[in-house]
């Protein structure tokens, strides 16, 4: 069965940090582009960060940058999102997704074809 499954969600508070895994069953995550993305209650999907078939190929939101990072295990077949100097605006369902690209990582939803169901992350003191 080819899915995505995010774990790693949960309470942080403010200041904090959580990593985030998505790992994947049915396929090999190192031939795809993976991408996170949030949608918080009411709002539309949102871009967080992806990676592209080379590990050295990452791109981040503004949002993000500087406190997120995306890495890949593909002994593991996963990839996270660590998430640092966690904020109550970064409160949503983070989601990751694969694209199967030639080169670079889409930065909006389109391309992806594949996505998991998602993991809440909620920052609140």
């Amino acid at each position: 069965q080819v899915q995505l499954v995010e774990s790693g969600g949960g309470l942080a508070q403010p200041g904090g940090s959580l990593r985030l895994s998505c790992s994947a069953s049915g396929f090999t995550l190192n031939s795809y582009a993976i991408g996170w993305f949030r949608q918080a209650q009411g709002k539309e999907r949102e871009w967080d960060s992806c990676m592209g078939n080379s590990r050295y190929n990452t791109a981040y939101a503004g949002t993000v940058k500087g406190r997120f990072t995306i890495s890949r295990d593909n002994a593991k077949n996963t990839v996270s999102l660590q998430m640092s100097s966690l904020k109550s605006g970064d409160t949503a369902v983070y989601l990751c997704a694969a694209a199967s690209v030639f080169s670079g990582c889409p930065i909006y939803p389109q391309p992806y074809n594949r996505w998991g169901q998602g993991t809440q992350v909620t920052v609140s003191s």
